[in-house]
Order: structure tokens, then sequence, then C-alpha cells
């Protein structure tokens, strides 16, 4: 709840920053008439109507768990990404027809240099408030919030490089070079707007995370206990900043339900170690077979029908299969 109240204000703080900034472009934009400005200025009301979707997600994903939602609101945060990038690449889509067009009818850019110094201010701004949303959504685990924080970051580096196109208008005095930098800026914008939708799409269609399932794989295979024979059948959902991590823990046959639940304790306690109280972790116990024998480190084991051999590392590949691990099968 601390970091979904700590999203929701840093989100705020996007909102209000983003009006702002959205006013200096458009009165940028009045006294010069520059296309490349004018970008920019679409470019703010893209942050403006995304920050008011990314607000309302991040609200509804902090709203607790309820008989309709049973896994939390997290969900919504990929929908929320997924409006974002839509918009950030239709923003980019219209910042190229208009500088398309602005190359065959060149049009006089006036007071350039007050222009200059109004997108600049404007891109400072938004790029350290994007950096501080960046670096929260990704501390916090918000998709929506980093994608804000991103969507200002591209942002500001697109200001930046308008603001150098800028100056070799004012220094060479060559209109086109407006156009030509507003064409630049939008296919940028529109590789942004694409990044960030396909992210959220991922998210919505459930994808698997190999970065995630690596990280967790590791982490298991170095905390590994001899009473855990083996894990299958892993995987991981996300709900907004909640992971939902099911398995089958395989232990040994004649552990009464009290043993077997304590292994199911001691195996979330090792992830919730690595991952935080942003986990919930659904496991199935297996009772082992004899073919087990030989990748079993369970010394103790006083029903032992075969000598250990070899121990099994648990990989991306033998983890997310729904097969139990068999010796002969991981040695091909």
């Amino acid at each position: 709840m601390e970091h979904a109240q700590q999203n929701l204000r840093i989100q705020r703080w996007v909102l209000l920053v983003g009006i702002i900034l959205f006013v200096i472009k458009v009165v940028a934009w009045y006294l010069t008439n520059s296309v490349a400005i004018l970008t920019d200025a679409l470019e703010g009301t893209v942050n403006v109507i995304s920050a008011i979707f990314g607000l309302y997600s991040l609200w509804l994903a902090s709203k607790p768990k309820d008989a309709n939602h049973p896994y939390g609101h997290g969900k919504v945060e990929f929908l929320s990404a997924a409006v974002e990038g839509t918009f950030i690449g239709l923003a980019g889509g219209m910042i190229i027809w208009e500088a398309v067009h602005r190359l065959f009818i060149i049009e006089p850019v006036t007071r350039i240099d007050l222009g200059v110094i109004l997108v600049a201010v404007a891109g400072g701004f938004n790029f350290l408030v994007g950096f501080v949303a960046s670096k929260a959504g990704k501390r916090n685990h918000s998709i929506a919030l980093e994608s804000s924080g991103r969507h200002l970051l591209s942002d500001a580096y697109s200001t930046g490089g308008l603001v150098i196109g800028l100056g070799l208008l004012i220094i060479t005095g060559y209109s086109w070079i407006d156009a030509v930098v507003a064409i630049i800026f939008g296919i940028i914008i529109l590789i942004t707007g694409y990044r960030i939708l396909r992210k959220s799409i991922a998210g919505i269609m459930d994808e698997a995370d190999e970065e995630l399932l690596v990280k967790l794989i590791e982490h298991l295979n170095q905390n590994r206990r001899e009473a855990w024979v083996d894990i299958h059948n892993l995987r991981i959902i996300k709900y907004g900043r909640i992971l939902h991590i099911d398995c089958h823990l395989t232990v040994p046959w004649y552990d009464n339900v009290q043993e077997a639940h304590e292994e199911v304790d001691a195996l979330e306690k090792i992830v919730k170690e690595e991952f935080g109280d942003r986990v919930e972790l659904f496991v199935h116990t297996d009772g082992c077979r004899p073919s087990a024998c030989r990748l079993c480190r369970l010394d103790s084991c006083l029903e032992r029908q075969f000598p250990f051999e070899n121990r099994v590392d648990w990989t991306l590949e033998n983890v997310l299969s729904d097969q139990r691990h068999t010796l002969d099968a991981n040695m091909k």
C-alpha cells in the first residue's frame, strides 16, 4: 500500500507538470509558428492525456482485492500503458504528417530564439520529472508509472534534439530544417509509442517474462533444500506490481501433510527474500518416485532405492516444463 500511495503522489506531479509545460509549449509555438515546436506541443498533449489515464490506473490498481477482482486490480496498469503507447504513436504520426506538409509549403518562422528558450526550459523539467517517475516505477514495479517516466524522458530527449535543430535554423536561416527536425523526432516518438505498447500487450497477454523467471530460478538453485527433490511447471503472472507464482514442488513421498507444508513455507520465505511482499505463491506438492532417487540429495532418506548420481540444475527450460525431472531426461 505504501508503494501504491507513493506512485499516486508522483503521478499527480507528472500530471501537474505536464499541464504547465504544455501551456509553455503552446505559447512557444504561437510566438514562432515553428512546426518543430508544434511537434513538441502535440507531444505535450499526449503527456497530459497519458498522465490522466496513468493517474486513474494507479488509483484503481491501489484498491484492495474484492469479490469481483480476487487477484486485485493491477492489470489496469497494463491497459493504461497500452493507451499511452497508442496516443504516443498517434502523436508521432500527426507530427510526421504536418512536417511533410511543411516541406512543400514553407511558412516563415518568427522569434525562434524565444521559442528555443521556452522549449529548452520545458525539456529540462520534463527530464527531471521523467527521471524521478521512471526510477520510482522500476523500484515499485509499476509499469504505468515507469511508462509515464519513459515517455517524459523520451520527450526531453526529443526536445534536446529539437533545440539543436532550431539552433541550426537560426544559424543558417534555412526554413526547411524546421520540418526535417520535426520528421526525425516524429519517427523517434513513433518508436517510443510502439515499445510501450508492446510491453503493455505482453503484460495483458501474460507473456512469460524470461528475465524475471531466470532471476527466480537462479535464486532457487542457490538456496534449494535437500527435501526439494524437484520443481517444475513454474509460472509467473503479473498483476501490476504483484507477482502470482505457482509451481509443483516434489518432496519425499513419505512426508506427512505438516512436513510438506513446512517445505512450502520454506520455499515461500526464500522467494520473498528476493522479491519482497509483492509475491503470492501457490504450490502444488507431489510425492517423489523411485526414478528421482538418482538426482535426490537427501542423505537421511530411509526409502532410497538407487544411489545419488548427479544433481540436475533447474533451468528455464526444465522448470517451465509440466513434466517431473528425471536424470535420463536431463542428460540427453
